[in-house]
């Protein structure tokens, strides 16, 4: 399922921060809240912002994991109950949110699965650009171009989530011609000589940089950087 803007749950003209029911340590909350204007609690991320003494603007989720004394002290019109079970609660508020930019954090660390199944979710809405704070970088899938000013010797790592090319500049090992795949190829610790400029040609490569440059990252799509349209994504998305 698709909501388009006009019936989203919850718009902003700032990026929309997302809190899950995973690890999520106080500074990375607080540097997701500096950032972004509202916030979303996912499903149990609502124990997290009540902990952290924040009333989200929305509870997005199927609620198996908010405990019903914490929803109670929600008002009823942030409360948004999607019962299906096809997919998980980050998809579910993801989808249902129109910002320029996300920003999640409590979806890295802790269960395995759980943290796959926010990768996945990253690439099948391709078209809504997504941050993930993990502990010691952030995570995002490349957009179709993007350019960082980074320090020589950072690590840049290149995951394929399905088979995509690109090309780069500004790597230690160049990527252009490589046909990445999950099951053949991948791109992990590779280096930065300086600014790195990436160019892909499909959605589907997750991008992992030092957690400094969540800022960078954000105003890359705060700005009007490119991104994968719509259309994009529907070729990627489960039938």
């Amino acid at each position: 399922m698709y909501i388009t803007p006009s019936k989203a749950i919850l718009s902003s003209s700032r990026p929309i921060a997302f809190l899950g029911g995973g690890h999520a340590s106080a500074p990375d909350l607080a540097d997701a809240l500096t950032i972004c204007g509202k916030l979303v609690a996912v499903d149990g991320g609502l124990v997290a912002a009540q902990t952290a003494g924040r009333m989200p603007d929305a509870v997005i989720g199927d609620m198996d994991s908010a405990p019903p004394e914490a929803l109670a002290q929600v008002p009823q019109e942030r409360r948004h109950h999607v019962s299906e079970q096809q997919s998980t609660d980050f998809d579910k508020a993801l989808r249902s949110v129109d910002a320029p930019v996300v920003v999640g954090v409590g979806f890295c660390g802790g269960r395995v699965d759980h943290q796959m199944a926010a990768f996945h979710t990253l690439l099948v809405h391709a078209d809504r650009p997504c941050i993930l704070i993990a502990e010691h970088e952030v995570i995002a899938l490349a957009p179709p171009q993007l350019s960082l000013d980074m320090g020589a010797g950072e690590v840049v790592s290149l995951y394929p989530m399905l088979p995509v090319q690109g090309r780069s500049a500004g790597l230690e090992w160049p990527i252009d011609g490589l046909a990445f795949d999950p099951a053949r190829f991948i791109g992990t610790s590779n280096r930065a000589l300086g600014k790195v400029t990436l160019v892909m040609d499909a959605p589907g490569m997750l991008l992992i940089v030092p957690k400094h440059y969540l800022k960078p990252l954000v105003a890359h799509f705060v700005q009007g950087g490119v991104r994968w349209p719509a259309r994009a994504a529907e070729h990627i998305s489960p039938p």
